[in-house]
């Protein structure tokens, strides 16, 4: 597949497509996009949203989600903030999400499978890969996000004035449910 990929990677610099996408790499919208790594959202979100190329910083992770205070997550958007002048935060989840349900002993399992030995995962684990936190899934979508928006709005590091909102959207239309904090 990588080699297919390469070949019309070619194609395509070389026909001169890729003039189209030129942008600056300060997002028009101000708007930072935290979401799922879900294939089903590779369209769809950005075609529920109205955004395009240039538009927005979009961050892409396991389940869209932030597991503590210290993750690349919250560097991203802090360095989004300060550095290309986001001014609003969107928290994205959405319905049927495959990272809800896994778990530290499912992936190890998998590692497992995948020939990596019980030694090497306790040796991880001694150097402090913690795949309790690493590998943790959650109750639902909605707790998710709320989950995720409360870590953004309670960072120390967090500028005062950014706009932090939390969605969860439904995979089989696009629609975009609020998640209101109580």
């Amino acid at each position: 597949m990588i080699d297919e990929i390469l070949q019309y990677n070619d194609s395509f610099v070389n026909s001169g497509f890729y003039k189209r996408f030129h942008f600056n790499k300060y997002p028009r919208k101000r708007l930072a996009i935290l979401t799922c790594m879900d294939t089903r959202l590779v369209e769809l979100l950005p075609a529920a949203l109205g955004i395009h190329n240039g538009d927005v910083k979009l961050i892409k992770n396991a389940g869209g989600l932030i597991l503590d205070p210290c993750d690349s997550t919250i560097r991203s958007l802090l360095i989004a903030i300060l550095e290309f002048g986001v001014e609003e935060v969107m928290v994205i989840g959405h319905t049927e999400c495959g990272a809800a349900s896994i778990s530290s002993e499912t992936i190890i399992n998998h590692l497992i499978q995948r020939g990596i030995t019980r030694e090497t995962i306790q040796n991880q684990k001694e150097m402090g890969f913690n795949f309790d936190h690493l590998f943790q899934g959650f109750e639902n979508s909605k707790a998710s996000v709320k989950r995720s928006v409360t870590l953004l709005k309670e960072h120390p590091l967090m500028p005062s004035g950014i706009t932090i909102k939390g969605f969860v959207m439904d995979t089989s239309c696009g629609r975009l449910d609020p998640v209101g904090l109580s």
